[in-house]
């Protein structure tokens, strides 16, 4: 049996992650002691561009685009673009192959009929992968998330994102006129009551232009994106499975992010962000969100719901969000289920539904 270079390298990428257990909690075992990590702690301020770069004394992070697309007949598409940086042990970071980051990318096209996947892995240190502050730089093999002409840190715009695989690609240019939005509180996100936390920040106002292709068929798209910056050290309690994420560009111009962090006692940890149309964002106590669960998909041997119930009554929402695709489901490494959805009720729009552990 033939075994190709880049079969070997996601052997060896497999065996230096954490163990099964660590799987079964979503993304490298977030739940799991982090000794010897960088620690989030309140107060920090976020400095750009320093903070569009990587954080390697940090176990985790990402960058993450997510694009709500629609061609010039009306038929909406979703892409997803995201590179994670995980570090396999804590340490100072060393040179070359004894570099102690790994790096993975996953990239998606979606259809109401289609969802389309790929995956990439990289041992950090040798230039295949990586993340640069100024002149801001994302990349994995040759996908790529660059700053262009005229580049603003403080909006993180325009940009360039591209990715490909054998049975899709995307080429989109991203650009947004208001500043980055800061999660949490001045972009300390808490995500338990025990105190676990990220760093997270947004940009939740690009428009998109560009093209993507499916079975070799070019479609010029035009739509909105949400890039999302995260990282931490241990960002899930040790009884936190998972979560699942929304991010939506309501029709009043609103920018809603809400997530709930799943508990194995039922006792769910819920947190939102109101996004006013010119940046300004409020945190949400969890008591004033109403996040249910409403229809199920039965998707890769397992039951998800697909469709969900948002009620915020101090702002005077009541949505349904509903998946376009209910097999939007990322068999990769860690699978989890990502794709577009659609909004209906009090105000109408598009989104994204992120959904782990399950």
């Amino acid at each position: 049996m033939r075994l190709s270079r880049r079969a070997l390298l996601h052997g060896l990428l497999v065996t230096a992650m954490p163990g099964s257990a660590a799987l079964a909690q979503g993304f490298a075992g977030l739940g799991e002691a982090a000794d010897g990590f960088e620690k989030v702690v309140p107060g920090r301020a976020l400095a750009f561009p320093a903070d569009h770069g990587p954080h390697p004394g940090f176990r985790i992070e990402w960058w993450y685009v997510t694009a709500n697309l629609r061609d010039q007949s009306g038929v909406p598409y979703g892409a997803q673009w995201t590179l994670f940086r995980q570090a396999i042990t804590a340490g100072p970071e060393d040179e070359g192959w004894a570099s102690r980051q790994l790096w993975m990318g996953h990239a998606a096209v979606t259809s109401a009929s289609e969802h389309r996947f790929s995956q990439r892995l990289a041992r950090g240190g040798v230039g295949v992968a990586g993340a640069e502050a100024l002149p801001f730089h994302a990349w994995i093999d040759a996908w790529d998330m660059r700053g262009v002409e005229s580049f603003s840190p403080q909006n993180i715009s325009p940009v360039a994102l591209s990715a490909s695989s054998n049975d899709f690609a995307f080429d989109l240019k991203l650009e947004a006129s208001q500043p980055l939005v800061l999660q949490g509180e001045g972009g300390y996100s808490r995500k338990s009551e025990q105190g676990q936390a990220s760093y997270y920040y947004s940009q939740p106002f690009f428009k998109a232009d560009g093209d993507i292709e499916i079975a070799g068929k070019r479609i010029g798209v035009t739509g909105q994106a949400w890039m999302d910056r995260e990282w931490s050290s241990q960002p899930l309690a040790s009884d936190q499975k998972g979560w699942d994420w929304i991010s939506l560009h309501l029709a009043s111009g609103t920018k809603l992010m809400l997530f709930r962090l799943r508990q194995s006692g039922g006792h769910h940890y819920i947190s939102a962000n109101w996004i006013e149309p010119d940046g300004h964002s409020t945190l949400l106590a969890s008591s004033a969100v109403a996040l249910s669960p409403l229809a199920q998909s039965s998707v890769a041997g397992r039951k998800l719901p697909t469709e969900w119930d948002i009620v915020i009554p101090s702002r005077d929402l009541k949505i349904k969000i509903t998946a376009l695709n209910p097999q939007s489901w990322m068999a990769t490494s860690i699978p989890y289920w990502e794709g577009p959805v659609s909004i209906q009720g009090s105000d109408k729009g598009v989104g994204y539904l992120e959904m782990t552990g399950y």
